[in-house]
């Protein structure tokens, strides 16, 4: 199985950025337990903080990978393109999200990535990232 994790913009600052919010550990850290706790999976991340780079990537993987993991940060809320990129490709895509978005800013309220993806899965922290694997198992 092959799965993807797929993170926008500002999710390189994770460790860093608002703590409180998102936590202290970088995400190349989780990523690295991740794999070990999922040793029969083969998992790539890649992380941008452009929006055409993020389309390309869904639209590259999109149609060879088992799954794709796509937490889109602030284009979440922004990016029609991102939404269309998942609509057009057959793999299924979860989207993650580290804090409830319904939580924080009204604007954080609306994606326009859910009504695409297969599933929605936000508030767990970066154990969110641990269940959209599962769900696909």
């Amino acid at each position: 199985m092959k799965i993807a994790i797929l993170n926008g913009p500002n999710l390189n600052l994770l460790g860093k950025r608002e703590p409180e919010v998102y936590g202290t550990q970088t995400f190349e850290d989780y990523f690295e337990l991740l794999k070990n706790k999922f040793p029969q999976i083969e998992l790539i991340y890649y992380q941008s903080n452009i929006e055409g780079e993020l389309i390309g990537k869904i639209q590259e993987l999109g149609f060879n990978y088992d799954g794709i993991i796509l937490n889109a940060g602030a284009y979440t809320h922004t990016s029609i393109g991102i939404g269309d990129a998942i609509k057009a490709v057959t793999t299924p895509v979860i989207e993650v999200h580290i804090s409830n978005t319904y939580s924080r800013e009204s604007f954080r309220h609306q994606s326009y990535i859910s009504g695409n993806a297969k599933g929605v899965i936000l508030g767990f922290g970066l154990k969110s990232y641990d269940l959209a694997i599962q769900s696909f198992l």
